[in-house]
């Protein structure tokens, strides 16, 4: 047995910790309901950045070009995550794994990876940003320390992965939507005058009128939250198989669970440009500099509600909270993302937890740098990365394989049974990156750059099909058989449960994480069949275990 096969699996044996980084999650590991993954993937969305990013964009444009991006994005977004979700949800993977199948092939994918890896440390940051400015407005701690205290604390609480993140998510969603809601309704309620102030506002300079390039230029800013449909699909690969006994509340469960999560998150940001009106037409311009910091917004009301001591505390606990429930999220999936690509470009598998200090390094880099003052052109810049790669992803799935039948209906992700690289979807997101971020840049003319957001949805549109076609779909799979004769599905159409013993590593894995082992005719002769798993699979440095290409 290879000594590095031995040692990756030996790391990965403590699923409790590893989490199923780089493989199909197991029925016996999701003893979870549809509801507990349902309620713990919207707890992934509890962060206070959409109150920011809504206040910021509302500032800028006004609030009917805000109030357009917010309809616009949600849209591109649901619209989107719906095949996606639904297919991490029955295939029980994550978004890289469908990646894989879907236009990228085995190596290709690690591009997109890297891209969800920025967006999670990018995004951690963020939120890291908000709770050190609680700290500092409710403690007086500086923020470079309030920075250190947001990324530390997220350590202990995502290192066992899923059995400890459904549990942090469940018993705080219930006090996280009371105090997320309360200042809105009291608002509504006590001041009926700031309902019209809010839809009259016209943004900082006053000038703004509704016109289409300037609520494009509001969607790019909240596009780039696409990609949180990648840490959606985290928690949906858990769920339980599909039955008729439980059709409708495994529906209900992904539906909300997956792309209904973009509802909840406009709605947080149409509140935080809500707020951001409010302060500004109480206060006047002066408050304006902070009317986008959440934890001012949510201070400002809640002194209206209660005693200033009490309005305080209660800031700074949601500011806490939020932060907690999201980052534990973006810590999560940013070490499967970046754990994933290392050990497919190395063949080494050096344990999630190392990625999960790397991915929090690089956050709390970002907050030391003030990255929070420079919000609205990170987002609006980055959102051409992140919408390039989904709307490749689901086009392929919407398209490809369900209009064209030329991508495999059923997603693969093991190695041998893939192209490296597979043209459709690498080349279709590298030139969508190259042309939506020259727009983003003004190279195709000030008339074209608040386009930017719109390329990258709409070239892949054309583009994935259209690569599709001219390769025949011949890229998709290397092989269509695995070599085992065990049926991969159950009656109900779910991954079946047939349990298999993996002949490196010796554990037992079900059927669709396992491959034939290539072997000798001499071998087959003298052993029958044997079984490789694909961690071992991925770490096979050599490639003698991998199934030739079948003619």
């Amino acid at each position: 047995m290879s000594e590095t096969i031995q040692a990756a699996s030996t790391k990965a044996k403590n699923e409790t910790v590893e989490d199923y980084t780089l493989r199909f999650a197991p029925r016996s590991y999701r003893q979870w309901s549809c509801g507990v993954v349902a309620a713990s993937a919207l707890g992934g969305i509890a962060y206070l950045a959409d109150f920011a990013i809504g206040a910021s964009i509302g500032i800028s444009f006004g609030t009917a070009n805000a109030l357009f991006g917010i309809a616009y994005f949600s849209f591109v977004i649901f619209i989107t995550a719906l095949p996606t979700c639904y297919y991490a949800a029955r295939y029980n993977i994550d978004l890289d794994l469908i990646t894989r199948g879907s236009g990228f092939g085995y190596y290709g994918s690690i591009l997109t990876n890297i891209i969800f890896g920025t967006f999670t440390f990018i995004f951690f940051a963020l939120e890291g940003s908000i709770m050190a400015q609680g700290l500092e407005l409710g403690l007086g701690i500086p923020l470079w320390l309030g920075y250190l205290i947001s990324t530390v604390m997220i350590i202990p609480l995502v290192i066992y992965g899923m059995k400890i993140l459904a549990k942090v998510q469940g018993w705080t969603n219930p006090m996280w939507i009371v105090l997320m809601v309360l200042p809105l309704g009291y608002l509504v309620w006590a001041n009926p005058d700031s309902v019209s102030s809010f839809l009259q506002y016209r943004g900082e300079n006053g000038a703004n009128d509704f016109n289409i390039g300037a609520g494009l230029m509001a969607a790019a800013v909240g596009l780039p939250l696409m990609c949180q449909n990648a840490e959606q699909i985290d928690y949906l690969r858990f769920m339980p198989p599909r039955t008729d006994a439980n059709r409708k509340a495994w529906w209900m469960a992904v539906l909300m669970g997956g792309p209904g999560w973009v509802f909840l998150g406009g709605l947080k940001q149409v509140t935080g440009l809500f707020i951001a009106v409010y302060m500004i037409s109480k206060f006047g311009t002066e408050i304006m500099p902070v009317a986008n910091e959440p934890v001012h917004q949510f201070l400002i009301v809640y002194k209206e509600m209660m005693p200033a001591w009490l309005a305080m505390a209660l800031a700074v606990f949601l500011v806490v909270v939020s932060q907690i429930k999201i980052n534990v999220t973006n810590a999560y999936c940013g070490s499967l993302a970046w754990t994933n690509s290392y050990t497919r470009i190395t063949k080494r598998y050096p344990g999630r937890i190392v990625f999960l200090l790397f991915n929090l390094a690089c956050a709390l880099l970002l907050m030391e740098m003030n990255m929070f003052a420079f919000i609205n052109t990170i987002l609006g810049f980055y959102s051409n990365c992140a919408i390039a790669w989904v709307t490749t992803v689901a086009v392929d799935i919407a398209i490809n394989k369900y209009v064209l039948k030329l991508s495999p209906m059923v997603p693969e992700f093991r190695r041998g049974m893939l192209f490296d690289i597979n043209p459709v979807g690498f080349v279709t997101v590298i030139a969508t990156i190259a042309i939506s971020i020259a727009g983003f840049f003004g190279l195709w003319g000030k008339a074209l750059q608040p386009y930017s957001a719109l390329f990258a949805f709409g070239i892949p549109i054309i583009l994935t099909p259209l690569m599709a076609i001219l390769t025949k779909g011949k890229y998709y799979l290397r092989r269509t058989d695995d070599g085992i004769d065990i049926p991969p599905f159950d009656e109900d159409g779910n991954p079946s449960g047939v349990v298999l013993r993996c002949h490196i590593c010796e554990d037992d894995f079900e059927r669709p994480d396992m491959v034939l082992l290539n072997m000798t005719e001499q071998e087959k002769k003298e052993h029958g069949d044997r079984y490789i798993c694909s961690l071992c699979l991925a770490t096979d440095k050599t490639g003698k275990y991998v199934l030739p290409a079948q003619a």
